[in-house]
Order: structure tokens, then C-alpha cells, then sequence
């Protein structure tokens, strides 16, 4: 039986059409359209049998919707995380108050910079992103928080995409789908290498929620190609949250309810 595991999320701002934005070209957002795409999201959660914890408390920050750049959240911690973004800062303050009740917690201080947007857990291995919102300070002070509990901590440096999850995510605990545009495969040479159609190449967010992988409904061809391997498939539509420079992960921390 898998895990009991619960997902914080938060309601979509009003100001996302403030969204920072670095790697693409703003477009307006439909924020009503959006709503509904992050319900469809939170929906989805709860048919995975993931107990959902929706939070409200930063609906001035544009960004707030994409939780996952907050925390990074293992069995044993919490990491709060001090975002790269200035004006992303204070985000993590309502999700820490949550997490608290779950887990012990540890903070990324200043100098640091650390989202958990950059960071890929498969098994006791730990990916972090060296890019525009997480620096080298941020990997140190990760690795300190988990070296306690056994994790590596590996750094892994970016190549023109936002978060190292925007470049390659893992779609079980031996195989990484990734765009190898945005980061080398030669990091992942333990694994089993996907690589997404060059067509589609924001198409390597992948979430994992117990057995089955969601994929985002607009890339087709990488659908295609994850079904052929034999996973058990859901895709979303998230044509707004894409505008914002979103993916699947960013607006969910998934951890299990009762740590191992």
C-alpha cells in the first residue's frame, strides 16, 4: 500500500498576472481560466487519495500559487527555503506555520538562495539547480540541513531554463525524463535517461503521485511517449499557470502525513 500523503497548495492570486517572469514573454492571463485549471489540479490530488491543504494567507504575492518554491520537505525536515526572487520573500512564512506541524524545521539563511523548484529528490540522492534562483550558497546550506538524515546533495548547473524541474523531473526511482537542452544527462548517468521531443521541450515536469504520473495535456507527443513505457497516465490542462512560467510540481509540496 502506498503512503498516506498530504499536498499544500495555494488559491491562485489575483495579482498573477504580476508574475516574475524570466525565460518567457509575458501574455495575459486569464485569471478566472486559471482558478479553474488549479481546482482541476487540487481535484486531481484528491483522487490520488493526497489530502489536500489549501492555503489563502498570500494572495498579494502574484506568484503565491506555486507553493513548491517555499520548502523542501524530506521524511525527516523541512527545509524553509529563502527564495531567489525578492519578491517572492515571505511566501514560505504562512507554509512554514503548516509544516511545523509535520516536521522539524530548518531554514535557508542569507547569503543563501535556495527554491524549491530547483531541487528533484530520487531516494536518498538530492538534484539542486545552480541557476538564476538558486546559487551555490543555497546547495551548501541544503546539503548541511540533510547531511544528518544521509542525503547527497548533488549540484547540477541550468542552461536557459527557469528551475532544474523545469529541465528534468523523475518519473519512478530509477528513471529522469528531461529536456537535455536545459541540463546534461551526464548528471543522471545512474538512471534510465528520457529525453522529451525537441517540439515540446518544457515537457519534462512530470508529478509523480503514488503509481500514476500527470503530464501536462498540451505536449502530445511526450504523452505519448511516457504511455509507451507503461505508466499509468493523468494529464491537466494548465495553459494559464504555463504563461506564469509554471509547471505541474510548482504548485504542490507532497509529503507523506506520517514520516518514516
Amino acid at each position: 500500500m502506498p503512503p498516506a500523503l498530504s499536498a499544500i497548495t495555494h488559491h491562485v492570486s489575483p495579482r498573477l498576472n504580476e508574475c516574475e517572469l524570466s525565460f518567457r514573454q509575458r501574455e495575459a492571463i486569464a485569471y478566472p481560466l486559471a482558478v479553474q485549471q488549479h481546482r482541476a489540479y487540487c481535484d486531481l490530488l484528491r483522487r490520488q487519495g493526497i489530502s489536500v491543504i489549501e492555503l489563502s494567507a498570500n494572495r498579494d504575492f502574484p506568484d503565491s500559487v506555486f507553493v513548491e518554491d517555499t520548502a523542501v520537505v524530506v521524511d525527516e525536515v523541512a527545509v524553509i527555503c529563502r527564495m531567489g526572487a525578492p519578491s517572492r520573500r515571505g511566501e514560505e512564512l504562512a507554509v512554514a506555520a503548516v509544516l511545523a506541524e509535520h516536521r522539524p524545521l530548518a531554514k535557508i539563511a542569507a547569503p543563501a538562495a535556495l527554491e524549491g523548484g530547483d531541487v528533484l529528490q530520487i531516494g536518498k540522492n538530492i538534484f539542486v539547480g545552480q541557476g538564476s534562483r538558486t546559487n551555490p550558497a543555497g546547495a551548501r546550506a541544503l546539503a548541511d540541513a540533510l547531511k544528518p538524515f544521509g542525503y547527497r546533495v548533488i549540484p547540477v548547473e541550468l542552461h536557459g531554463c527557469l528551475h532544474l524541474k523545469s529541465a528534468c523531473t523523475a518519473l519512478d526511482e530509477f528513471t529522469v525524463i528531461m529536456n537535455p537542452d536545459w541540463v546534461s544527462r551526464d548528471i543522471f548517468r545512474e538512471y534510465r535517461v528520457v529525453t522529451v521531443p525537441p517540439q515540446e521541450p518544457e515537457a519534462a515536469n512530470v508529478l509523480r503521485l503514488n503509481e500514476t504520473v500527470c503530464l501536462i495535456s498540451a505536449f502530445p507527443r511526450t504523452v505519448e511517449l511516457v504511455h509507451s513505457l507503461g505508466y499509468r497516465l493523468e494529464t491537466l490542462d494548465i495553459s494559464e499557470l504555463l504563461k506564469a512560467e509554471a509547471a505541474l510540481t510548482c504548485s504542490s509540496i507532497i509529503f507523506k502525513t506520517s514520516a518514516s
